[in-house]
């Protein structure tokens, strides 16, 4: 398989993450590159009208829209719309003739080209299905056109078509796609179709509205939260307060007293109270006696868990990246040539406090299994309660639902396999939904990172650079097969292939795990990584006595693409200049960064005020960004917009503790959202480019936060090295 200019090869001959990750995902069992169009029709999970499905992706009604089966999951980042852009762009219909229709478990038609897993995530969206979808609109668009042309005697060449009619120009003769749709299914779909060249876009690189917009606005979107079914009732679930603890003893008496409690469905780790109402299950759930067993993480405290992971950092590591002798060079000293730097950053658990909390509604009745879920991962919930239940999992039927933000948190199947060990018990369909004390403290949570590195500089240039990068293995876990030679390809993404040129490199990772349960979080592996590099690259500058700008060009000589959107940053944001005074604080700073990662490159340049006690408010935030080829510009500005929110709140506020095992957190009390009256003014521009397109669900949110860290370094000259600022910390810098 030849590599696309994003798959460049390390200096230890090793692939970037995405390649990695393709070819962890072939040991699976293949990988859906570009679209196959199978004879087997897939199935969608409502019916439609009468017509006929033209391929996996479209279904061609008699009368009425176009029924497009999304591959990918909305959840808020705006991709029903750019999927069915790329689709009516080769079938030539309007948006406002598409029904989006979530597609089914079902990973031969709709597994995910790059992880072959059928799962939205990682900010890979458009940059997997752009082409499938361009190719399945194109092919359904040539075989409607052929069964006209056939009609007519014609040559398809003669024929038009827009907003599904197909018009012969020289006769006036039209048909509907509808008319033709029953004929034109049976046909053998066409091996290989030409699309469209840019300059004959319609539809892509334009200004388009959200598909999804008009059913929220009127409250007609229903999310998982929101399903309702007949004779259902609803769940509320406990599990221990110590992570990973079991249950000792419940007393169930005083629930099933109260008014409206059912049952009580007792597990070994979790006890849910089953009502005919949430405030019933609620009530009844505070109103049980219980007590835990701790387990082996009862000993667990914060201070442990970062002193073991720093101490685990300084074994050995398995090489990601070597080009030349960067740790002899390094281990000179004082001294080698120029200047030696050496730094620790540190990013600490995240929970994921999506705006919807988990939920599932499961039907367990006649050896079958219902569900109604938004999930990233359909395919694998579908699996995880099959095994449950111990059954085959096509008797697991799937209802996904739109996402009320998902950020990584429903990437895992635990909630579906919880809800399902709680349905086996209940007569009857059951909503079981979490607390939002038990959504934070229950979370799979961003894992804890160490990154230690080392730098020497000569003539304001960096001769030698050594990224060690420790923490847990996602993909081990997620993804077994891209879990290859001891290396997590998503934990070392940002260190591994930076966009600088730092002379003599080395690049390690060290796995190490501590017992708390992780998972992916928006970002992934560049929130550390990223942070990390751009931290250190301002403190390199500051040592040299060096502008953090001018510093970076310098190592960009050989990047233009990067060169052109920190240039394009720091020209919006008026670097050089003076930085407007805030009524906030008196002591202001400008910070800049700039990543490459997710197939997209963005700088950031943040401003932030300063109280003397330390209380740190961003601002204004810009951001340049390069992107590839943009399928809807809006979705990219709002994407960067909302990452930038989302990120500036991990940067002041974030981040989840332990204390006896227990999550010291609770709600958005103490585990802070950026408010509305803290949120900057944000600025966005998008760079023209025709490289291929990029992700953008999850760059905004990483490259704001290093930039709002060096903003405080320049403001106070302390820098940020474990997450989240500490405004003690900065006040002592007065």
């Amino acid at each position: 398989m030849p590599l696309d200019p994003e798959e460049r090869r390390d200096g230890a001959g090793r692939l970037s993450r995405r390649s990695l990750l393709r070819g962890g995902a072939a040991a699976l069992g293949g990988l859906v590159l570009g679209i196959s169009l199978p004879a087997k029709r897939a199935r969608a999970d409502k019916p439609r009208a009468v017509g006929a499905a033209m391929n996996a992706f479209v279904h061609i009604p008699t009368q009425g829209s176009v029924s497009l089966i999304m591959p990918a999951v909305e959840m808020g980042q705006g991709v029903y719309t750019s999927q069915a852009m790329c689709m009516a762009e080769e079938l030539d219909i309007g948006l406002d003739q598409i029904e989006a229709i979530h597609a089914p478990p079902d990973r031969e038609h709709y597994g995910h080209p790059i992880f072959y897993v059928q799962a939205t995530g990682g900010s890979t969206t458009t940059m997997a299905w752009t082409e499938p979808l361009r190719k399945a609109g194109a092919t359904a668009r040539a075989m409607l056109v052929s069964v006209a042309a056939a009609e007519w005697n014609v040559p398809a060449a003669e024929l038009v078509t827009e907003r599904g009619v197909i018009t012969h120009t020289a006769s006036g003769r039209a048909l509907s796609y509808g008319e033709v749709a029953d004929r034109a299914g049976r046909l053998q779909p066409p091996t290989d179709v030409a699309l469209k060249s840019p300059d004959r876009f319609r539809l892509i690189g334009t200004r388009a509205r959200r598909i999804d917009t008009p059913d929220k606005v009127v409250g007609r979107t229903v999310y998982g939260i929101d399903v309702i079914r007949p004779g259902m009732t609803f769940a509320a679930l406990m599990a221990s307060p110590v992570l990973g603890g079991k249950l000792d003893h419940v007393d169930e008496a005083p629930a099933l007293a109260m008014p409206g409690v059912r049952q009580v469905v007792v597990l070994e780790d979790i006890v849910a109270v089953v009502g005919d109402t949430t405030w019933a299950a609620e009530q009844g759930l505070c109103a049980l006696h219980m007590t835990w067993s701790p387990g082996a993480n009862a000993s667990l405290d914060q201070a442990r868990l970062w002193a073991d992971t720093e101490t685990a950092s300084t074994g050995p590591g398995v090489t990601v990246r070597k080009e030349g002798d960067a740790a002899g060079k390094l281990a000179a000293g004082k001294r080698g040539a120029g200047t030696l730097i050496e730094a620790s950053y540190e990013l600490p658990f995240l929970a994921h406090a999506s705006m919807e909390v988990q939920n599932c509604t499961v039907h367990v009745h006649d050896g079958v299994c219902e569900i109604w879920v938004g999930t990233q991962v359909p395919g694998y919930a579908q699996a995880g309660a099959a095994q449950v239940l111990g059954i085959a999992p096509e008797k697991v039927t799937v209802n996904n639902h739109l996402i009320g933000g998902g950020f990584g948190g429903r990437l895992e199947a635990a909630p579906v396999v919880t809800a399902t060990r709680i349905a086996q018990k209940v007569a009857g369909p059951v909503k079981v939904i979490w607390s939002r004390e038990q959504d934070i403290r229950q979370d799979m949570f961003r894992p804890l990172y160490h990154n230690r590195l080392t730098a020497r500089v000569e003539n304001g240039r960096v001769t030698a650079w050594h990224h060690r990068v420790t923490g847990p293995s996602i993909l081990a876990r997620w993804l077994p097969p891209a879990f290859k030679d001891g290396i997590d390809s998503d934990a070392i993404d940002g260190a591994a292939e930076p966009p600088y040129a730092l002379g003599e490199m080395l690049v390690d990772y060290v796995r190490h795990e501590n017992g708390v349960p992780f998972s992916f979080w928006r970002g992934v592996g560049p929130n550390s990584t990223v942070f990390s590099v751009e931290s250190f690259l301002d403190l390199l500058a500051r040592k040299t006595g060096t502008d953090p700008v001018t510093f970076r060009r310098g190592l960009l000589e050989r990047n233009p693409r990067a060169l052109a959107v920190l240039n394009a940053a720091a020209a919006k944001a008026g670097w050089g200049s003076p930085v407007p005074q805030s009524p906030f604080g008196r002591r202001t700073g400008r910070g800049v960064a700039l990543m490459h990662a997710f197939g997209s490159l963005l700088a950031c340049v943040a401003e932030v005020a300063v109280t003397d006690g330390g209380d740190v408010r961003v601002t204004k935030v810009v951001v340049a960004a390069d992107v590839g080829r943009v399928i809807n510009p809006d979705t990219v500005v709002a994407q960067i917009q909302g990452g930038v929110v989302f990120g500036i709140a991990a940067v002041l506020h974030n981040r989840i503790t332990l204390a006896g095992g227990r999550v010291e957190q609770s709600n958005f009390n103490d585990y802070r959202l950026l408010r509305i009256n803290e949120t900057p003014a944000i600025e966005v521009e998008l760079l023209s480019s025709t490289q291929s397109s990029g992700g953008i669900g999850e760059p905004g949110t990483v490259i704001v936060q290093p930039a709002v860290a060096n903003a405080v370094f320049a403001a106070t000259g302390t820098q940020l090295t474990r997450m989240p600022l500490d405004a003690s910390l900065i006040a002592r810098s007065v």
